[in-house]
């Protein structure tokens, strides 16, 4: 099997595996008690605490542990405008992109549906970029967050995040990004992204699902979703699953050390994976921007199939990628990403992504470029039968 769905998820890393395993044996205990084996969980946590803040370069009372990046999302979106509404009530207004992931939009919805706010949407260019001329033209008196992604899930496309927050905290408004795909593949140091907080994935980057963090610069207010201990310093009750803790922390650590280095490979190979694409079948198009893409993605449409034919055939022949978002799997409507792009909705469901793990070769993606024209004139065929 050629694994291409790295967008998705992504195994389990062995360092990760044995830094978590002893939190889930011998140390067992609730960060919560006041006991040795308490004090010790406790210890570990505050650990993976520091090491997060180390990669972010905040302090760690910035960091909250979730559930994962859709927790961390909807905690940044939810949490961040009602406290703004309560502590001003003409805070009504949220803006969000064309392009965002579920989790951010659905959030905004729900504050729309249930709270009174209003969503602005942000329009996105062919290639998938919200300029900074586009925010600024949307943000009102009123707007009480902003939350744009760094890259995008489907196509890769990277945001102008430093120059987007810029916009938004000119004018006073607080800005949250989902860096769940840029993790690892791109630089998270929050001051130079200017940003006011920061959702983080685990198994996007090598460690279990079921872990995640949300960073929240230090004086914004979160109305916290989850009510009960208090723990996470107020914004996130629940006893804190401390091996995810300990996993996140670690995978962090390590694609961060190795991410300059890493990214630069397979962004090589991305290159000739797309080049190759594009010579060896006929009609592919390229979707998000040609350049200011994530290393680990390249993303097509091939007008004259339908992209889940598409991706059964490769699927026999032992290449494993996806349409699109994981989290609209099964759905029969097109891709919203794409359709934002301007394509339309018969194009947008020949979409095939292809994202790959730290480990991808050179060798893998040549038999991965070579089973994709296979599949894509294999559809074309019985489409015409």
């Amino acid at each position: 099997m050629i694994f291409l769905d790295a967008a998705a998820t992504t195994p389990v890393r062995r360092e990760v595996l044995e830094a978590m395993w002893p939190y889930l044996s011998g140390e067992f205990g609730n960060p919560s008690s006041h006991h040795t084996l308490g004090e010790a969980a406790a210890a570990a946590l505050e650990g993976a605490r520091g090491g997060v803040a180390k990669v972010l370069g905040c302090r760690p009372g910035e960091v909250t542990f979730t559930s994962g990046g859709t927790e961390a999302d909807n905690l940044a979106l939810k949490g961040i405008a009602l406290a703004r509404q309560a502590a001003d009530p003409r805070l009504n207004r949220v803006v969000i992109s064309a392009v965002e992931h579920p989790a951010v939009e659905e959030s905004a919805r729900y504050l729309e549906r249930f709270h009174g706010f209003t969503v602005d949407v942000v329009p996105v260019d062919s290639a998938g970029l919200v300029t900074p001329e586009a925010l600024a033209a949307a943000l009102r008196p009123e707007t009480a967050l902003v939350s744009i992604m760094y890259a995008n899930n489907e196509v890769g496309t990277i945001q102008p995040v430093a120059e987007l927050a810029a916009a938004a905290t000119a004018r006073g408004i607080p800005f949250h990004t989902d860096a769940v795909q840029a993790a690892g593949w791109l630089p998270l140091d929050v001051k130079a992204l200017g940003v006011d907080a920061l959702s983080i994935s685990g198994h996007k980057l090598g460690a279990p699902k079921g872990c995640g963090v949300l960073y929240v610069r230090g004086r914004t207010r979160v109305e916290p979703l989850v009510h009960g201990g208090g723990q996470e310093r107020g914004r996130r009750s629940g006893t804190e699953n401390v091996a995810g803790a300990v996993a996140l922390a670690t995978a962090l650590t390590l694609a961060h050390a190795e991410r300059p280095e890493l990214a630069a490979r397979v962004a090589g190979l991305r290159e000739d994976f797309i080049a190759t694409i594009l010579d060896t079948v006929p009609g592919a198009l390229l979707t998000g921007h040609r350049t200011e893409r994530l290393p680990s993605v390249a993303s097509f449409c091939f007008p004259g199939t339908s992209g889940e034919s598409v991706l059964l055939e490769l699927e026999r022949q032992g290449v494993v990628c996806s349409s699109g978002s994981a989290c609209a799997a099964g759905s029969d409507a097109p891709s919203p990403v794409l359709t934002a792009l301007g394509y339309d909705a018969e194009v947008a469901q020949t979409a095939v992504r292809f994202s790959f793990t730290s480990t991808v070769t050179a060798d893998e993606l040549e038999q991965a470029a070579a089973a994709v024209g296979t599949a894509v004139g294999s559809v074309r065929t019985l489409g015409r039968g």
